[in-house]
């Protein structure tokens, strides 16, 4: 979710392949329930095993992974950590509406309606901890770095790049503009047509990287006002100011040169502590990386087999078989970067 600043920024349309030879921070739990959403039977529910666990985000995760590093991208999954306090609310609101769907959803099944069946149950996905822990595990027996954030993941990840430890950001959210971060770059690997969700119709869905530097230049603003204009419009720490829209908010921000300002501008008093929301977002809470903590280990193949065939029940013929041509041609680019070296 987050704060919404599509019709502010100014995205470019990339392909996937451009970022070969770039390392590139993914928004774990933002991924993960992409893959959650868009990997699910008729009824609308995730792919589980024959015990019943989810495996649509280890399915999403494998394949999409192995298809980022073959185009010779170097990804590193940042996972969120305790959330901060002041997002409590915007949790609970989840939850409430995640309860919601579930009820609509399991109705619509009982009733037939296989379409609002899938509707709600897009609605009612939940990210559990075991579910994470089981992206985790995969990912570690893949090679692929992992990096355990404090709070936010996308705060961590937009850190990371702001300090040139990795070379973008891969997420759905704009907050990681606020956070710092210098390049987003939004579905990635998701190219093609998306269905809207709830409705029955599809729009064309790209590649696209934004630049903080162009944005903030576009705007006439510094991030500082960026963060403001985030505020708002609402974050996941904030209920956004009533009437306020992006535009009326970038004018705002324009043209005053503090917040108090605005809010004697707006005629509204908050109920929270500006100041603390805009700290969040200028000085998140993150950890240190260092960049050998972010080197690509060879995949363990006998591990993978045990995990995802003999665990989860993927299809062994499948599974084999991406591991075979996968292994074969990070073997030919190892062969190749070591050739390169002498030269």
């Amino acid at each position: 979710m987050g704060v919404n600043l599509s019709k502010l920024v100014e995205k470019e349309e990339i392909i996937v392949d451009s970022l070969s030879g770039k390392k590139i921070g993914i928004d774990s739990y933002n991924m993960l329930y992409q893959f959650l959403a868009s990997i699910r039977g008729a009824d609308g529910l995730p792919l589980a095993d024959s015990n019943g666990n989810v495996t649509s985000h280890l399915t999403g995760l494998f394949y999409r992974t192995i298809n980022l590093i073959d185009k010779g991208i170097k990804p590193v999954y940042i996972f969120d950590g305790k959330p901060s306090e002041l997002k409590k609310e915007t949790l609970r609101k989840r939850r409430e509406i995640r309860t919601d769907a579930e009820k609509k959803s399991s109705d619509a099944l009982q009733a037939g309606d296989l379409f609002e069946a899938k509707k709600f149950g897009s609605r009612a996905l939940k990210l559990t901890p075991l579910m994470v822990d089981e992206a985790k595990t995969l990912l570690k027996f893949m090679g692929v770095p992992i990096v355990n954030a404090p709070q936010e993941g996308e705060a961590q990840a937009s850190i990371m790049n702001s300090k040139k430890v990795i070379d973008g950001v891969v997420s759905q959210d704009f907050d990681c503009l606020l956070f710092g971060a210098n390049n987003l770059y939004r579905n990635v690997g998701f190219s093609g047509k998306r269905k809207v969700a709830g409705k029955n119709f599809y729009v064309d869905i790209k590649p696209e990287h934004i630049s903080l530097e162009n944005v903030l230049q576009k705007l006439g603003i510094s991030r500082q006002k960026l963060i403001w204009l985030g505020i708002l419009v609402g974050t996941d720490f904030n209920k956004k100011f009533p009437k306020i829209g992006p535009k009326t908010a970038i004018k705002l921000v324009s043209e005053n040169d503090s917040f108090e300002e605005i809010i004697i501008k707006t005629g509204f008093e908050p109920d929270f502590d500006f100041k603390e929301i805009e700290e969040i977002f200028l000085n998140p809470v993150s950890c240190d990386v260092d960049e050998s903590e972010l080197l690509e280990k060879m995949p363990n193949r006998e591990k993978l087999l045990e995990f995802l065939v003999e665990k989860h029940d993927f299809s062994k013929e499948r599974i084999e078989s991406t591991l075979n041509r996968f292994l074969k041609e990070k073997e030919e680019r190892e062969k190749q970067k070591g050739l390169s070296e002498w030269f």
